[in-house]
């Protein structure tokens, strides 16, 4: 890694996170302990951060997430991990209060690229209306950052990611396809402007489509991010639900279409597409359209399940305060096929 810049590792931002199928196979065999009923949301349901009560009327929310760089300016970077960190907590209906850095650093690169990082995901923290309260850095060969981040949510108004209905409607609030992009500009391929619509969507807080959510009944509620759209669509599901899902409704970086048929796609992609790829149906979808489809999300955006009835006020109301925000399918009841793409 030269002294003067940050480089690329093989798999950047969300890209490079484990593959959902390994990490379960790991998870399973951890010793669970005795059960606390205080602990209301815990890793068994996949979910997006725990959850513990504290109070009838308080439970904290905690979550972390750190990751390698994918784009070169240090800045932007620790924007985009900070982001994608905290939206965890707007995922599970809550609120930022305290966030901590977790940083990896070489000891022989300049300190300069690391106060830049740090600068970006202090601002994006501020943003939040959070604290930033420390944090812990480790000497490493390559760089990698993120924030551990604790929120507060009332008990009663957690979103769950597995508690949609049948005949709720699915609103995505930002576009696919920034794996892809950042895949395509590491090799100079991506257009500067595919690029920028990609750290605009990136660096945008949940916070704000948490905020409008909250004047509807949210049933059920996940962010977008490293096991794709399909990855953490079949978390949602969870085993009791299906779906349908309308392609030509699901916002798109559109020059993702392109750089997906020029096989600029991600491994991260296809760890996902083996785990989940059995539980979809294609039905006249294209091989680029899928691959967006399982492509890994950096900083994605929030995947809401709502009523029908509100389903369209609240998908203009996201619309309003310039989200990209779109119905993009509906719940039904379990059938055979768990997920079709239409």
């Amino acid at each position: 890694m030269e002294e003067n810049k940050i480089t690329f590792c093989k798999s950047g931002g969300c890209t490079a996170k484990l593959g959902a199928g390994l990490l379960s196979h790991v998870l399973e065999k951890l010793p669970k302990g005795k059960m606390d009923e205080n602990l209301l949301v815990g890793y068994d349901s996949k979910d997006d951060a725990a959850v513990y009560k504290v109070s009838e009327d308080l439970a904290i929310v905690q979550t972390l997430d750190f990751f390698p760089p994918m784009v070169e300016d240090p800045y932007i970077f620790g924007k985009i991990a900070a982001t994608n960190a905290l939206s965890d907590i707007y995922a599970m209906g809550g609120e930022v209060k305290t966030a901590l850095n977790i940083v990896c650093f070489p000891e022989n690169m300049d300190l300069n690229i690391l106060g830049e990082i740090m600068r970006g995901g202090s601002e994006k923290v501020i943003e939040a209306g959070g604290t930033l309260a420390g944090g812990h850095s480790i000497a490493d060969s390559d760089v990698k950052y993120g924030l551990s981040v604790t929120g507060i949510v009332h008990p009663d108004k957690i979103y769950p990611n597995n508690q949609g209905k049948p005949g709720d409607c699915l609103i995505l609030t930002k576009k696919l396809g920034v794996g892809i992009i950042c895949t395509a500009n590491r090799v100079g391929e991506a257009s500067k402007e595919a690029m920028d619509e990609a750290i605009e969507s990136m660096t945008t807080l949940n916070k704000y489509a948490a905020q409008v959510c909250k004047d509807y009944e949210i049933h059920a509620c996940t962010d977008v991010t490293g096991f794709g759209f399909l990855g953490h669509l079949h978390e949602m599901m969870d085993g009791r639900l299906s779906c349908h899902i309308y392609a030509s409704d699901i916002p798109i970086i559109k020059e993702a279409v392109h750089q997906a048929d020029e096989f600029m796609i991600t491994a991260g992609g296809q760890k996902n597409r083996n785990h989940v790829g059995n539980a979809v149906k294609f039905e006249n979808i294209s091989f680029a359209m899928e691959e967006i489809l399982f492509d890994p999300q950096t900083a994605g955006g929030l995947l809401i399940a709502v009523s029908a009835k509100e389903a369209k006020s609240l998908e203009k109301k996201l619309q309003d305060i310039g989200l990209p925000a779109k119905i993009v399918g509906e719940i039904t009841q379990k059938t055979a096929t768990e997920i079709t793409v239409l």
